[in-house]
């Protein structure tokens, strides 16, 4: 492993080296374009003089070295209370060993006189696909981005001028309306000027996982690709049935990637002797199915999904004994499920006395609130082989400890008690999180995000690389927006032109640094204090300097209040100076009470510390995840997933950008992983409270984005803007559901939020008068076409005439603002490749969670920081029925169902008592039903699949059908007895013309 700062040669893939003077060794001074001293030669023996980057001539006479811009030593002036420890006196030592092992090892590298030919030498060490990048971004097509962003600059200008008017134009009759109307739709202005401008740059990216495996797993020698930490939580195994956990960790373990790079972890939060007895099984399963999947190359490797496919398996597979193996295999995997499905019928009932082991022993967990630590490894380097005799991925079972009085932070809390145990055990730089019911489904997804992790020139400042989510087992039409195109393939593509996506809990791979709170290593180094003691009597005088903490904390992370520091900075001190510097930051108060642990997370690129001792690893793993290691210490709070929310997901991602990291988002041809989502709109919606309640909470506290960060200058604006959004987004339910109500309210007082026109002359006016005008219905009584030489006459004459209501310029801005909404989503959908259908489904669901979920987690989320009244975290139920859909129609009340409903049953009966009202009024008053109709039309069809859902099955009569039926009868009714045919001709002719009322 090459030193902390050193770049990579970008030929042979070794470190560049150093020259004679010990600094880094630069081939070029215009671009500092990383070269090592034997790739430069041979370059320029084979004829090239120059840069291949920026086409600098090589200075072939003189062989010097570059100024790498290193700070010189800085002079710390120490307090005489700190202590140095022994502990650290023993590091500083290991350090100085280790740093001169890599000095002589690169020496042995690259020789300064080699007897070996040059040729030779390159032929050895250079690899055509050495010098091909690993990723590529892909910046949207111009056509289509450009009049994306021409649209979006129209809109804006047309939004301006449309609320010009409506605030200008206020209506006397209803103010109150009015003014609810303007401060509502002010606050959708803001909502979309903070959801649109972060897709302003979208980008798109590709990998290159063969010019991956060229450089990394070289032919003959050891294979150098990073190794990789998974990360599987899992709470409630009746509510998440084991069968899925299994079949994630089935994937995770036949993953196409090197078994001694891969360990997996599966933290079982709800100590459940279930979740441990189905791991034992799965982990005998493996021994036969990871084999199998990489034998055939099979997709996905998660059993229950390959077997579950609609496809023929034949194709593309020409060996003769794998249909026979995969009957096989089948058959093996039908009996493995038979017996874990009869592990979660014994676990139904849980004993008097609690469960037991098989042999004997009480289990440990029986009580999920008070019970020590367990780990388990179940496969690994001292584990099982598989049936041919090959090394398998380590499993590891882990359920931390958890005693009364202590707070243990729910899934945040699990997930920092995987980084400790897996930084004993494993140590990889790399972490990658799942949920449960996420598993596997591109075999390569590990090698797509080590396309960006590895690469020397992207991977060193990236914090996490973020997967798409997709989804099994959703309705074809995907009722309630189960999918999230609209979130996943816009806007999570316009923040990777930022500076990355947002971290969405699952899907992720991690650079382990980050998660510990260091910042990026392009972070500048603090300069030394320029100041010598022989002159300070000649200097004016000075204000008192800070401590040195303080000011590097104010230079480095300001109001981030880190922790810790940039690995880079290591080397910038002696051994003395680094004693003394890890002493006065505290790396104890920081990581906890122990130093294994601590050891680890300063060696950048993974490992177990040498000074670790393997008998004594699994008792250290146990301590770290006592219930009490993280009491005054900075996990949670700077360090690790963050406390303080229940989507501790937002949170953690908000924090490491602040740093300075960014991250990067991958989309592979075949999604990288899939899982599960709640069908049934009583769990959506109470999946939307948790994500809404969790945006609230970060709202309410000091990790705010609207104040959090503003200091270090490093978080870019429209990604702040993305995380605004993102905390803000629960509150638009307040005027949503304002909104929604008033085209009710309008048609049953019959006022309007938009004025009546005033006389005006105008040929533009003059034109759409004529034109509204001439839009006359006339109604005939279907008896009078009986007789064909009788001229039907109207029964029923009403004229539109919405000039009445607008005046033209009012007329020019709402059209132009419809239509710019309109063209705005038709060129978002043209470079995001997402469909309208999808889109609309997304528009459909922000009314529904707006008007409930998120309404319920603006006041829960208030009620939590006035009254501390905590919300019981509820884990959404993983589908294991059979039956295709079958829990779509499953209808759960809930009070989260009561605000849509009651909008829908009042926005129907406005629009009834708006025609009873238009058919008294006489012809006039139809055309300003006319908007008010359109306007409660827009907040029904909105609600149409909350409708649905309201629904049951679909051999029951349809609720729509009955409410649209009252509908049509009321309406029909009303014109009936209007109309009242008993009248004779001429007297009937004669009461149309003379009376304007029913009563009359």
């Amino acid at each position: 492993m090459m030193e902390s700062g050193v770049p990579l040669c970008q030929l042979c893939g070794e470190s560049v080296g150093s020259s004679p003077s010990g600094e880094v060794f630069v081939a070029c001074l215009g671009c500092n374009y990383p070269l090592c001293q034997s790739c430069l030669d041979y370059t320029i023996d084979g004829g090239r003089s120059s840069c291949p980057r920026c086409e600098t001539p090589y200075d072939h006479h003189e062989k010097t070295m570059a100024d790498s811009k290193k700070e010189p030593d800085r002079e710390l002036t120490m307090e005489t209370y700190l202590e140095n420890d022994q502990i650290w006196k023993n590091r500083v030592e290991s350090w100085k060993e280790k740093k001169n092992k890599k000095t002589k090892s690169s020496a042995k590298k690259v020789p300064k006189e080699s007897n070996i030919p040059m040729e030779q030498q390159m032929e050895e060490q250079v690899f055509p696909e050495a010098t091909q990048p690993l990723s590529r971004t892909v910046p949207i097509a111009s056509n289509k981005i450009t009049p994306y962003r021409i649209v979006i600059v129209m809109r804006l200008i047309i939004l301006g001028l449309f609320f010009h008017y409506r605030i200008t134009n206020p209506v006397d009759s209803a103010y109150g309306l009015w003014l609810t109307s303007i401060i509502c739709e002010v606050w959708f202005a803001i909502s979309w000027v903070l959801d649109q401008f972060p897709k302003w740059y979208p980008v798109e990216r590709e990998t290159y996982i063969d010019t991956l495996s060229a450089r990394y797993e070289r032919e003959g020698q050891p294979c150098e690709l990073a190794a990789v930490d998974f990360f599987v939580s899992t709470v409630d195994p009746l509510k998440e049935p084991p069968l899925i956990t299994a079949n994630t960790v089935l994937s995770i373990l036949a993953a196409d990637y090197p078994v001694e790079k891969v360990s997996c972890y599966v933290s079982d939060d709800g100590s459940a002797m279930l979740t441990f007895e189905s791991l034992a099984e799965t982990s005998e399963f493996a021994r036969k199915w990871v084999p199998f999947c990489k034998k055939y190359l099979i997709e996905p490797r998660a059993p229950e999904f390959y077997f579950s496919q609609k496809i023929d398996y034949l194709k593309d597979k020409v060996q003769p004994s794998f249909v026979k193996e995969r009957r096989a295999m089948k058959r093996d995997y039908e009996e493995y499920k038979v017996r874990v499905n009869a592990l979660v019928a014994k676990a139904q009932k849980t004993p008097d006395e609690g469960w037991t082991m098989q042999d004997g022993t009480p289990w440990p967990g029986n009580n999920p609130r008070d019970h020590p630590g367990m780990i388990q490894v179940f496969l690994g380097h001292s584990g099982a082989h598989d049936i041919e005799g090959n090394e398998l991925p380590r499993l590891v079972y882990v359920s931390r400890e958890k005693r009364p009085g202590y707070q243990h932070h729910k899934k945040a809390g699990a997930m920092n008690a995987l980084v400790r145990v897996s930084a004993i055990l494993t140590n990889a730089p790399y972490i990658l999180n799942l949920d449960c019911d996420h598993y596997v489904n591109n075999s390569k997804a590990v090698r797509e995000g080590m396309c960006f992790m590895m690469d020397p020139q992207v991977g060193r400042d990236v914090c996490y690389v973020q997967f798409p989510q997709r989804f099994d087992g959703i309705d074809r039409s995907d009722r309630y927006a189960n999918r999230n195109t609209v979130f996943f393939d816009v806007n999570m593509k316009g923040l990777d032109g930022i500076q990355g996506p947002v971290y969405v809990g699952t899907g992720c791979m991690f650079n382990r640094q980050a998660l510990y709170g260091y910042g990026p290593p392009s972070l500048p180094t603090l300069p030394k204090d320029s100041s010598c003691s022989f002159c300070c009597c000649c200097c004016r005088p000075k204000k008192p300097s800070k401590d040195k903490t303080e000011i590097y904390r104010d230079s480095k992370r300001e109001d981030l209040n880190a922790a810790i520091f940039n690995l880079g900075e290591i080397d910038n001190y002696d051994e003395h100076e680094r004693s003394l510097l890890i002493s006065q930051l505290s790396f104890e108060k920081t990581f906890g009470l122990s130093s294994v642990f601590i050891e680890s997370t300063l060696m950048e690129y993974g490992g177990v510390a040498e000074s670790s001792n393997p008998s004594t690893l699994i008792k250290e793993a146990i301590h770290v995840i006592s219930c009490g290691y993280e009491e005054k210490t900075e996990w949670g709070k700077e360090i690790g997933w963050i406390y303080g929310s229940v989507t501790e997901d937002i949170l953690t991602g908000f924090k490491m950008q602040c740093r300075g990291w960014r991250s990067i988002y991958c989309m592979p041809l075949r999604p990288a992983f899939k899982g599960s989502a709640p069908i049934n709109l009583s769990d959506r919606l109470h999946q939307v409270l948790r994500w809404a309640l969790g945006s609230v909470e970060i709202f309410l506290s000091r990790h705010c984005p609207l104040w959090y960060g503003f200091g270090g200058g490093r978080l870019k604006w429209l990604q702040r803007l993305a995380y605004i959004n993102t905390i803000v987004y629960p509150f638009t339910s307040l005027p949503l559901i304002a909104y929604c109500s008033l085209p009710a309210i309008c048609l049953l007082t019959g006022k309007f939020i938009i004025p009546t026109v005033r006389h005006a002359s105008s040929p533009l006016k003059a034109i759409l008068k004529h034109l509204w005008n001439s839009m006359t219905v006339h109604i005939f009584p279907l008896s009078l076409y009986r007789n064909s030489f009788v001229k039907p006459k109207p029964i029923f004459s009403a004229t539109f005439s919405l000039t009445k209501e607008l005046t033209n310029l009012a007329s020019l801005w709402f059209l132009g603002l419809f239509i710019s909404i309109i063209l705005t989503s038709v060129l978002e959908l043209r470079w995001s490749g997402v469909g309208i259908e999808e889109l609309w489904r997304n528009e459909q669901f922000w009314v529904i969670g707006g008007v409930s979920a998120h309404l319920f987690a603006v006041f829960q989320g208030f009620l939590k920081m006035a009254a501390g009244l905590d919300t019981n975290f509820t884990v959404t139920a993983k589908a294991s029925d059979d039956a295709e859909f079958g829990e779509l129609y499953v209808f759960k009340w809930t009070t989260l169902l009561i605000p849509p409903t009651t909008l829908l049953v009042v926005n129907l009966v406005g629009v009834v008592a708006g025609f009873s009202d238009a058919l008294n009024s006489g012809y006039e008053a139809w055309g300003p039903l006319f908007g008010k109709v359109f306007f409660a039309m827009w907040v029904i069809l909105h609600l149409y699949p909350f409708l649905k859902g309201l629904m049951g099955r679909q051999n029951r009569t349809p609720t729509i059908v009955v409410l649209w039926s009252v509908l049509l009868a009321s309406v029909f009714s009303l014109l009936w007895v209007k109309v009242d045919p008993f009248l004779s001709k001429t007297n009937g002719t004669m009461a149309t013309q003379s009376c304007n009322s029913i009563d009359c």
